[in-house]
This record gives C-alpha cells, structure tokens and sequence, in this order.
C-alpha cells in the first residue's frame, strides 16, 4: 500500500513539473493570459508560485519562480526516492 502512496506522489510532483512548464509556456504563447488552458494553469500552479515569488526577490522584471519551484520539486522527488530506496 505505501509503494502505491509513493508512486502518486512522485506522479503528482511530476504532473506538477509539467504544469509549470506548460506555464511558461503559456506565458510566451498568451501574454494577457486570456486563453482557457492558461488560467488552468495559473489556478494549478499559482498556490505553490505565489509564496514563492513573495519569498523571492524582485529580478527588474525576470520571474525565477519557475525556476525555483522546478528545483524544489526535483529535490522533493530525490529525497522522496532515496528515502524509498529505488
């Protein structure tokens, strides 16, 4: 049971990973940020990005939350993996 508890979260933080991706993604492709697919995303996303980005320092208009969020999430999975032993 706990094998199944742990291949969700790893599948979540991945299905995350992509999310912000597909943000910035977005972000390039639909700059007012109108468009359905981009306000799913930034609903999804925005509750781990927000603190982030209030956390973070200002970069004169670069947003590194991204970035940040990726690393942070990579981290997560690796200590959850060597944690499991995989």
């Amino acid at each position: 049971m706990a094998g199944y508890a742990i291949n969700f979260v790893l599948l979540f933080v991945r299905i995350f990973s992509y999310a912000i991706i597909g943000r910035v993604i977005m972000s390039w492709i639909d700059q007012p940020g109108a468009m359905r697919v981009t306000i799913i995303l930034r609903e999804i996303t925005e509750p781990v990005l927000g603190p982030l980005r209030r956390i973070l320092p200002n970069m004169g208009g670069l947003d590194f939350t991204p970035i940040v969020a990726m690393l942070l999430l990579q981290a997560l999975e690796s200590l959850i993996v060597s944690a499991v032993g995989r």
